[in-house]
């Protein structure tokens, strides 16, 4: 049964760096158009755009997150 977990932690790695590609594919298609922008923004937002982005952070942390229950499963199985 512990070949099925890795190889479903596999697929869902696979997934979220496929969903990943595509979250930062939109958001620079996003930031290509042409446009106004209702409010200024913060300068601490413009120098690190994809730090503060709420997004961005949780696709972080929860690729960590994954790995990190890869990790446990492959020393607790044996």
């Amino acid at each position: 049964m512990s070949n099925w977990h890795l190889i479903l932690a596999g697929v869902v790695l696979l997934v979220l760096i496929i969903g990943l590609v595509f979250t930062l594919g939109t958001g620079r298609m996003v930031s290509t158009k042409q446009g106004e922008f209702d409010t200024a923004i913060n300068e601490k937002t413009q120098r690190h755009p994809y730090l503060l982005n709420p997004v961005f952070l949780v696709w972080i942390i929860a690729i960590a997150a994954i790995i990190f229950y890869i990790i446990y499963l492959g020393f607790n199985y044996y």
